[in-house]
This record gives C-alpha cells, sequence and structure tokens, in this order.
C-alpha cells in the first residue's frame, strides 16, 4: 500500500463497511490473515478488501437451483425496505418456508432475477412463465433470493413473480425464448475456445453376458481385510477405507514414500506384508505423479513390477482365490500391469488396451450413467445385467481404447464390465455421456476369472446426501459383493 492515504483508505473504509454489515445483520465473522502479496517492482496487487462467507447448513437441507416440478409459484423473497430487518425478515420468511418443505428450488440473485428463472430453468427442463406479473427484471436486488415453492406466500418480503410451466420456454411477459435457445446462449459464447462437446452421437452395442461361470472364493473369511496402498499423487484412499468399513471389511491403508531409497524399500516390505494378510488389494483413485505424461500411474506399475511385488499380488489372486480392484488412477495402473484384462502382471505392448486422453482433449468431472453388461465377476454380485447406475467421473484420461480383435475377445469372454450409457440406456459416443470418448463406450472391464476390476467411476464416492441434484441409483454394492464372495 506504500504510503498513498487513500490506498490505504479503501480497504479500511471496505472493512469498516463490513463491520457495519456485520452488526446490522447480527452475523459474527473470523478473521483470517493477509497472505496475498504480489507486488513486483512498480506493478502490485489493487488496495482490495477480499472476504469469503459461508452458510453453514444440515446435509439434509442444501437445496439445488433448478426447477422440480410444474404448476408451482415462483416467489422472489426481497427485504420490503432499505432496512437491515427488513433483510433478516426476507431470508427468516425463506428459511422458515424450506424447514417446513415447502421450498423445491432457490437462486441466490447475483445478476438480475431474469439470469435468475433462466438458468434455474436448466436442470430438468422446467420452463417459467411470468404471466401478468410486473418485475423489474434486470434489478440486481443485492440479499434476494429466487425460489420454487408448494405454495403461494402472503408476506411483504415475497412477491410471486411467475410459475414454472411444462412448456420449456422462458417467458419474462415482454419476451420470451426456448430453454435450448437459452442454453445455447449460455454455453456456447467461449464453445470454440472452451468446448464442451466432442465426439459422436450414435448408439454403439450394448454388450449382455449372462452366462455366470465367474470366480469362486475356497478360502472364506467372515471379514475380509483389504489393503490400500497409497502413492505420490493418491487422493481417494480415505473414500476408499470408508466405504471397505461400511461394507463389513477392515481396511489397512499402506504410504508408499519415496522421500528417499530407504523410504521406499521400507514401504515395499510393509506393502508387501500387508498383502500376505489381506484378500483384497485396491487400488484407489488420484493424479499419479501429477498426471505425468503419456499416461498416469507409470510409477505404480513399475512399484508393481518389482518380483516381488508381482509374486505377493499373483499369489493372492492365484493361490489364495484374492479380489483386485482398480478405480480411474488405479485402472490405469491395472491396464499398464496388464492385470485387466489378462489377470496377471505381464509385459504390454501396443497390442494391449490402454487408457489415453479424453476425446474432448481436457479433464472430466460429471456425473455419468453406467450399464452393467457381465455377471461373471465377484465384484458385481449385487447387480444384475442390464441396470443402470450413476457415478461421478474426475479424470482426464479415461478413454478406453484397443484393437478391434481386443475388443471382440472381451466381449465373447464376458470381461467387459460396464458401459456408458445416455438417458434410455443406450451405450453412446456422446460426451455428454460417454465423458471421454471410450471404444465401444466401455467404462469398465475385468480379468478373464472376474476377480480383477479396473473401471473409471468413482463407486466410492457415494453416501446419504451426495449428487441431490442428479437423481440415479449411485450404489452398485461393489464393496458389499466383494465382503459376500468372501463369505
Amino acid at each position: 500500500l506504500r504510503t498513498d492515504p487513500e490506498r490505504w483508505g479503501k480497504p479500511f473504509a471496505a472493512l469498516l463497511g463490513a463491520l457495519d454489515a456485520q452488526l446490522d445483520l447480527g452475523v459474527a465473522a473470523i478473521g483470517g490473515k493477509d497472505s496475498m502479496s504480489g507486488s513486483f517492482l512498480d506493478l502490485d496487487v489493487p488496495p482490495t478488501l477480499i472476504s469469503f462467507a459461508i452458510a453453514p447448513v444440515k446435509a439434509g437441507e442444501v437445496l439445488s437451483p433448478e426447477f422440480k416440478e410444474t404448476g408451482h409459484p415462483v416467489v422472489l423473497f426481497a427485504p420490503a425496505d432499505e432496512t437491515p430487518q427488513a433483510q433478516k425478515d426476507a431470508w427468516d420468511t425463506f428459511l422458515e418456508l424450506h424447514r417446513q418443505g415447502k421450498v423445491k428450488a432457490a437462486w441466490a440473485v447475483e445478476n438480475g432475477i431474469a439470469e435468475a428463472v433462466m438458468k434455474m430453468s436448466f436442470g430438468n427442463r422446467v420452463g417459467f412463465c411470468s404471466g401478468q406479473q410486473e418485475v423489474a427484471w434486470d434489478l440486481l436486488c443485492p440479499g434476494a433470493i429466487v425460489a420454487e415453492v408448494t405454495e403461494a406466500v402472503d408476506r411483504p418480503c415475497a412477491k410471486v413473480i411467475g410459475q414454472t410451466t411444462r412448456e420449456p420456454v422462458v417467458d419474462l411477459g415482454y419476451d420470451s425464448a426456448s430453454i435450448d435457445e437459452l442454453l445455447s446462449l449460455n454455453e456456447g459464447v467461449l464453445e470454440k475456445v472452451y468446448p464442451t462437446k466432442a465426439g459422436t452421437a450414435e448408439t454403439v452395442e450394448s454388450i449382455t453376458w449372462n452366462k455366470g461361470g465367474g470366480a469362486s472364493c475356497g478360502h472364506k473369511t467372515s471379514r475380509p481385510r483389504v489393503v490400500i496402498p497409497v502413492f505420490p499423487g493418491t487422493n481417494c484412499e480415505y473414500d476408499t477405507a470408508r466405504a471397505c468399513l461400511e461394507a463389513g471389511m477392515d481396511a489397512e491403508v499402506v504410504v508408499v514414500r519415496n522421500l528417499s531409497r530407504e523410504a521406499l524399500l521400507q514401504s515395499a516390505l510393509e506393502l508387501e506384508s500387508a498383502i500376505q494378510r489381506a484378500q483384497i488389494i485396491v487400488l484407489p483413485g488420484g493424479f499419479s505423479g501429477g498426471d505425468e505424461p503419456d499416461g498416469s500411474g507409470k510409477f505404480i506399475a513399475s512399484f508393481w513390477r518389482n518380483p516381488r511385488r508381482t509374486d505377493a499380488v499373483h499369489d493372492l489372486l492365484q493361490n489364495r482365490d484374492g479380489l483386485m480392484l482398480g478405480i480411474c488412477n488405479g485402472f490405469q495402473a491395472l491396464i499398464k500391469l496388464g492385470l485387466v484384462p489378462f489377470g496377471r502382471i505381464v509385459e504390454t505392448d501396443d497390442t494391449c488396451p490402454t487408457l489415453t486422453y479424453n476425446t474432448i482433449g481436457r479433464h472430466q468431472s460429471s456425473i455419468v450413467r453406467t450399464r452393467v453388461c457381465t455377471n461373471q465377476s465377484p465384484w458385481l454380485m449385487e447387480t444384475a445385467v442390464g441396470e443402470v447406475y450413476s457415478v461421478p467421473i474426475s479424470h482426464g484420461e479415461g478413454r478406453f481404447i484397443a484393437s478391434q480383435a481386443m475388443l471382440e475377445q472381451l466381449r465373447d469372454n464376458g470381461q467387459i464390465a460396464t458401459q456408458y450409457v445416455d438417458l434410455s440406456g443406450a451405450p453412446t459416443m456422446d460426451t455428454s455421456f460417454n465423458p471421454n470418448g471410450s471404444l465401444w463406450a466401455i467404462e469398465g472391464i475385468t480379468s478373464p476369472d472376474g476377480r480383477v476390476l479396473g473401471k473409471m467411476g468413482h463407486s466410492e464416492r457415494v453416501g446419504e446426501d451426495l449428487y441431490r441434484n442428479v437423481p440415479g441409483n449411485y450404489e452398485m454394492g461393489l464393496f458389499r459383493s466383494a465382503a459376500k464372495y468372501f463369505r
């Protein structure tokens, strides 16, 4: 800030304004630390006060913004006057109705009321009509909330501005547009710079294998033990361990430390010992080595190729009827090792399947739908062929590619575990549903006996109150199936 009084005055005035708002609204603040120093020669950070705000609520009370049903009033909750008490009354009224279960969707107004109703119309293609209501659509209305409610509200701070409609149109009274037109405008501005679509929309073969014949377990135990190796870049070990515990299995997390040769050797010995005590190995997701070029998971694969670790894995799978699972980054490691599709660690070459960069050319993070294709894997015991499950994905290299001969071999052997499907349940190459452009829309494959499963979707990231704005069946029961296999 140097010695300029005006530069000192700007953030100080902002701080006094924040304090004024706290006193008016009766809210507290937590002090932080100024760690933004961007000065370089005569270039520096403008005098600015930056604040972060949160509104903690119970997970079950979280609302998503998209309209849910047709024929509901849409209400603007805004202060009746400019006093702080009027603002609190508007928020308290909204909260009271929400806790009574009468609010279905809500949007905090940022850039005008028109933007609010437009974006609330996108998620479920439920339209909006203002009817005869007089509304200042471009009004910024700080602190206001637009909400879909189940019944009209008679309060000074609540004004009906329209209702949800069956027609996928946003009608503001003076102008109207279809949701498709608005989506095109909203998403198309930077489409050439930051594409949202890739691939083609044609469907592909829907794989079905109902012959069974997968692996059986001759080494029963009431509480299977799972070893979860953590490599540099792994970030899903906690979710994975939780999923194992909830399924009635014990989870042992082993961190592979590579800071020094001695640490790496000690980690290897600890992992080998853990595998000898375990029935299952799970390679969780993450960004191995920061998603190193030409294929994430190379370090993980190199680590497992040591003869001692290879023998430990083969002993688990071949002599003790063990199981192995790789998710996302873990799937990439399984592919590089040959554990899928071959069921053992082998030297791979350019004739083997691989996972490579997404067709769209960047990281994808979304919810997708996958269809179960086979019933021969122990990991899929709680599913049925043809069932569709929603699953979160987050990866930059998830496109499964293989030769035509290999694809046909996987299909004929029942090794194609799951395929990405569209809303009708049909496998497709459309990137809206097949986020990486995998051939034959393949999301997961197994070893020949089904004991080893690799998949891109994070089936461990499921739980109560997650993905409430994206309906679907998320629980495939992968981990419960593994526990059942050993019992």
